[in-house]
């Protein structure tokens, strides 16, 4: 009764905004040409895949609940997707973007038409690559503005600005995962990070560029913040100036203010920003966060805030950003997010009568490397419940759809094969991890509670996890090993934030739930690029319910080729 009376509960409030923004939807084309391009950065040319000629690539800006098509012209080398991130595609998963899960790549010389469909996503989300590390170069924006008639719950800010932090290398990224593959050991890390394809002034280049975001005096602005970075969580800050929190992940949350922000590989933020000190040009600054083993380059990378008819130079000791380690930093941001219960957002629907549980352990683990170019006897993958994910070369999608055998199996495991201390000393402990291409099958409507659970294998630290085709309710995090009857009790289900990539602290465990309501073939990974490629990944199959809506479209006939078919 009670699972009935929450899937009824979600359907009024989908039926509510849809009948909202139904009456103003518009339908939007955009033209995707995607190629080589060379750019100059740390004074070094380097070529890149790119969308339009530009790094970050286009911006997508449409309305809630309006429909996109994206015209993707492949006039590169090497196949590549789109995914269209945090986007739900109800129904829709055949336009969902990830590579040999949802399609297979759009060779070179052809091209693919993406059906991107909007419901109740509201305010920033981005759009990038989804094979190898091509997304470390083809990313944008997608920016989601309120509906016709709907307002924002908030003061409507005098303008908006767009803020994409990056990863820099120098070199082709599919290039540097290809190699690190190949010879077993991690990728290189990146030569520097960037705020809208600029790298600053901290790194010694004369002819590098900085990013300037004018603005007036005693104006509002809202900044719409992404991480596009590779495998680095990123502190951000303007200095002397306060940020006001007022969404995450396309979802409006409860406003707070602070000095800094702290944003994983994936996630979103809108933030307000008043211009209200005195008139001048301020640093606007990003770091990265790590609490792993093994540390990303310290590097600060610099924009400037100025105000118009500002002159005067800069005080780069003026930068204030916790430590590159500041765990603290990083608990007190997230524990202050939560849901706001405004009009805008969906109606609260948090899972209460849990039907199917599922208890994952995230590791970095070690196979055996059999290859000639292998440098060591043991290369590096990545696991969850020690299921190192290979991808097949026939997408799930269609396996499963047609029901294709021997592409994938239906046995994940619920729960991690062996119990031990997770967040211990775990030296000498066995390393070694069993490859598969493993799914978890879900009924339509059923309620899920995903609870994640960081190791000390490998490298430790947190992990960015996000979960396609869903937004979900991070009800719960703590530090240790979970404890299934203790806490639960500590879970907040009244006003839990709304989110679709959800940090896992070091040393701890985060706590998702959300119906199963979108039929589909899902993708759940690490956002950390270096960890999905080796492995840390897996797939959630949603059947379709009793009635052609609440069942997946049909695929459309354009579809790409899988290679050898």
């Amino acid at each position: 009764m009670g699972l009935q009376q929450d899937t009824v509960t979600w359907f009024v409030g989908v039926l509510f905004l849809s009948t909202l923004f139904l009456c103003s939807a518009e339908v939007h084309h955009y033209e995707f040409f995607v190629r080589e391009s060379n750019f100059t950065k740390l004074c070094n040319t380097t070529t890149l895949l790119v969308v339009n000629d530009s790094y970050p690539g286009p911006e997508i800006r449409v309305r809630r609940g309006d429909t996109v098509f994206v015209n993707v012209h492949n006039q590169g080398n090497y196949g590549f997707t789109i995914h269209w991130h945090g986007v739900k595609q109800p129904r829709n998963p055949w336009f969902d973007g990830p590579e040999f899960i949802t399609q297979c790549p759009i060779q070179p010389g052809t091209n693919f038409t993406y059906e991107v469909i909007l419901s109740d996503e509201i305010g920033t989300l981005w759009w990038h690559a989804h094979s190898d590390w091509t997304r470390g170069s083809v990313q944008g924006a997608f920016i989601i503005l309120p509906a016709e008639n709907e307002t924002y719950p908030f003061p409507t800010p005098d303008a908006d600005q767009t803020i994409i932090l990056q990863s820099w290398y120098n070199g082709d990224y599919k290039q540097i995962i290809d190699q690190a593959l190949a010879t077993g050991i991690p990728p290189r890390q990146p030569d520097a990070y960037a705020i809208n394809g600029n790298l600053g002034d901290t790194y010694g280049c004369t002819n590098d560029t900085i990013f300037r975001m004018q603005v007036d005096y005693e104006k509002m602005y809202l900044l719409r913040i992404i991480n596009a970075a590779m495998n680095e969580q990123q502190f951000f800050a303007i200095t002397n100036h306060t940020l006001t929190v007022v969404a995450q992940d396309a979802s409006y949350v409860q406003r707070f203010t602070s000095d800094y922000i702290l944003i994983s590989p994936g996630q979103t933020m809108d933030v307000l920003v008043s211009a209200n000190q005195n008139v001048g040009q301020y640093y606007m600054a990003t770091r990265p966060f790590s609490d792993a083993s093994a540390m990303p380059p310290d590097n600060i990378t610099t924009g400037i805030f100025q105000y118009t008819n500002s002159d005067g130079g800069l005080n780069a000791s003026l930068i204030t950003l916790p430590a590159r380690d500041d765990t603290n930093a990083t608990n007190s941001f997230i524990s202050r997010i939560r849901n706001t219960n405004v009009t805008q957002n969906p109606p609260l629907n948090v899972p209460t009568g849990i039907d199917r549980r599922v208890f994952i352990t995230i590791a970095t683990n070690t196979v055996p490397c059999n290859t000639s170019q292998c440098l060591l006897p043991n290369r590096f993958v990545a696991s969850l419940n020690n299921v190192s994910f290979v991808f097949p070369r026939i997408d799930i999608l269609q396996a499963y759809y047609n029901s294709t055998g021997g592409v994938f199996t239906e046995d994940f495991p619920l729960n991690p094969p062996v119990f031990y201390d997770f967040t211990g000393n775990l030296t000498g402990f066995n390393t070694r991890a069993e490859l598969g291409t493993r799914a978890v099958v879900l009924n339509y409507g059923e309620a899920v509670e995903i609870v994640l659970q960081a190791t000390q294998l490998g490298g430790g630290g947190s992990h960015p996890i996000h979960l396609h085709g869903f937004s979900f309710y991070r009800v719960g995090s703590g530090s240790g090993n979970f404890n299934n009857e203790t806490d639960p009790s500590t879970y907040n289900l009244v006003d839990p934030p709304l989110i679709n990539t959800i940090h896992v602290p070091g040393k701890g465990w985060a706590a998702l739930r959300f119906f199963a309501n979108n039929p589909g073939v899902w993708f759940m990974h690490c956002h950390f690029e270096r960890h999905s490629s080796w492995g840390m990944d897996t797939v959630f199959i949603v059947r379709n319910g009793t009635t052609t809506e609440t069942s997946i479209r049909p695929p459309p006939s354009t579809m790409p080729r899988c290679p050898g078919t």
